[in-house]
């Protein structure tokens, strides 16, 4: 229940987030702006996002997920009403980034409550189930949204998602507990702010962790830069989808991402690896958008089966998460999962805002729409990122379930 309740709210987070790959085009045209303007407020959510992990981090280690949630999630639902009342750019873009900063605890608040809940061979699974169902709200960007924006406008469709979250806010603070009744973050010491800092720096000096933080910094960044905001765009300005059709293929693409997470969940039980998996789906991910770079003219099916596929192998994010999580013992797992997401969200913030650069260097069609050869040039960029950064992960050290699996037998004996 307690799990569900936070995978429940996790929903509206995915909604904001993603809504901006559907409405995009509506919102350049009711805002008047173009693609850099576009990616600086899809960018501002994550820019939020990652500025609230790092104090997020202290404040799950000191007063628990239950609380911290709660009080984040009213935030969230401020700026999603500031976001949905605003009548001007500069005020979307304050509302958007409060939005960012208030959902930035969902996913690390979920994962500390997982990890304190369940065993260490399950975090995995438990994760995936949670992203799983959080999904709901990417599906709820793609179609539904773009029906409701044809019958309400997309304005009435946020203001029923801003209820959703207010509600989240008060089902986590009934719902929520931090650890079971025996756990001892129950009966901890309670850190002072320098015990607090020694910790943080504990982390950070772990060896491991930047090459983990490299492939978190450009693997979402990428996949999301197409799903959560050009691949809309890129199917109704170069294969001339509606804005139903464009939501349908992003429909696809998110429930083929949902298959995906429940598929890479598993995986590291099953195959003894957390690295190998990490990489080859990133390594996968960079050939699609290889493929979609080089095909010039190359049909719409092409598209879609590129747009679908990265929507599955982009699931193997979370065997990324999962392996950093290995390297840090429980005491440093919020600062350590928070600075983790730090990386991710800050990534996608980076690479959203680039991305409106990139297409706006180049000149518009004649009716206003942006060109393959812009389209090409960006996800040509973005394979190149992806390339670099399996080639540093390469490096890193794995984690294996079945060594954490003999640790923990070896403790439980002593």
């Amino acid at each position: 229940m307690i799990v569900a309740t936070l995978a429940t709210a996790y929903v509206a987070s995915h909604f904001f987030r993603a809504s901006n790959v559907t409405i995009g085009l509506d919102l350049m045209r009711d805002l008047e702006i173009g693609p850099e303007a576009l990616g600086a407020l899809t960018g501002a959510f994550f820019f939020g996002f990652s500025a609230m992990q790092i104090p997020c981090g202290f404040l799950f280690d000191r007063f628990g997920p239950r609380r911290t949630v709660t009080g984040m999630l009213l935030l969230a639902a401020v700026g999603a009403t500031v976001f949905t009342v605003a009548s001007g750019w500069p005020v979307l873009l304050a509302g958007r980034a409060l939005m960012g900063a208030g959902f930035g605890v969902m996913l690390i608040g979920s994962m500390v409550v997982i990890s304190r809940w369940f065993p260490r061979d399950r975090f995995s699974t438990m994760a995936a189930l949670v992203l799983s169902i959080g999904l709901i709200g990417n599906l709820l960007a793609t179609t539904p949204l773009a029906w409701g924006t044809e019958l309400i406008g997309w304005r009435g469709v946020f203001g029923i998602v801003v209820i959703f979250t207010a509600l989240a806010a008060v089902a986590v603070w009934l719902v929520v507990r931090d650890a079971p009744p025996d756990h001892p973050f129950l009966h901890r010491r309670i850190e002072t702010p320098g015990e607090m800092l020694r910790g943080m720096a504990e982390v950070l000096r772990n060896p491991q962790l930047p090459f983990i933080l490299t492939l978190n910094f450009c693997n979402y960044a990428c996949t999301f830069t197409v799903q959560g905001l050009w691949g809309g765009p890129f199917l109704r300005e170069v294969h001339g989808l509606t804005i139903i059709q464009s939501g349908n293929v992003l429909l696809a693409a998110v429930l083929a991402y949902q298959v995906g997470m429940l598929t890479f969940g598993p995986l590291d039980r099953l195959l003894d690896t957390r690295k190998w998996i990490a990489f080859g789906g990133t390594l996968t991910i960079a050939l699609i958008l290889a493929m979609l770079a080089l095909a010039g003219g190359a049909s719409l099916w092409v598209a879609i089966g590129g747009i679908v596929a990265m929507g599955f192998f982009s699931a193997s994010s979370t065997m990324i998460m999962t392996h950093g999580r290995g390297i840090f013992p429980d005491r440093l797992i919020g600062r350590g999962m928070s600075t983790m997401n730090t990386c991710v969200m800050l990534g996608v913030a980076c690479m959203q805002t680039l991305s409106g650069t990139i297409l706006g260097a180049f000149a518009p069609l004649a009716d206003g729409a942006r060109s393959e050869l812009a389209y090409r040039t960006l996800f040509g960029f973005m394979c190149a990122v992806l390339l670099v950064a399996v080639t540093i992960y390469s490096r890193v050290r794995d984690v294996r379930p079945s060594d954490e699996l003999r640790a923990a037998l070896k403790g439980a004996a002593n």
